[in-house]
């Protein structure tokens, strides 16, 4: 029994490390990129609202694909596109041809009616990637703050210090047994 709790606790600590690495890396790649966080030329989406729900609930990370001049969509495909100088995560439901080129109908899967402008090939700047991460948006918008990077850097610092401090006493009450047996 002593065995599998020493292993889980171990498990534990290293998921919440691989969490942590992973989180930093994130917050890190933000911060270089002006904001926008990449994961190999793709980029992380945090989910603000819940029009995409169930598909994404709110506080989800979504991958999305930068999407070029010869990208090509179609009626289901997921996108996100600038409106107005905010960015909006929305399904393909119609397109058409205007002049030769294609504009999209679009409409958050949890909302009653589409959203009331098309939406130009232009405005597009993702087609989402397939993978979506529930929760771990509350944290990266957390980490976009300065005081949740603040808090995100300090309390595992603080938190690596009390464990080397504990692994400390620890070893001097070892060598103090075997020291007196």
């Amino acid at each position: 029994m002593k065995i599998l709790l020493a292993l889980l606790w171990k498990l534990s600590k290293l998921v919440s490390i691989l969490l942590f690495c992973t989180l930093f890396f994130i917050v890190l790649s933000a911060k270089a990129s002006g904001g926008e966080p990449t994961i190999l030329g793709h980029q992380l989406k945090v989910v603000l609202s819940g029009s995409m729900e169930p598909t994404f609930m709110t506080g989800s990370i979504i991958l999305m694909e930068k999407t070029t001049p010869s990208s090509t969509f179609k009626k289901n495909d997921v996108i996100t596109f600038r409106s107005e100088d905010i960015l909006i995560t929305h399904r393909i439901i119609d397109i058409k041809d205007v002049n030769g080129k294609e504009i999209y109908q679009t409409k958050g899967d949890n909302n009653n009616a589409p959203d009331p402008v098309y939406v130009t090939e232009d405005q597009i700047v993702g087609k989402y990637a397939d993978l979506t991460v529930p929760y771990i948006g509350f944290l990266v918008n957390l980490a976009s703050t300065k005081e949740g990077s603040t808090f995100l850097l300090v309390v595992p610092g603080i938190l690596l210090v009390a464990s080397a401090g504990l692994s400390i006493v620890r070893a001097l009450r070892e060598f103090e047994k075997a020291k007196t047996a």
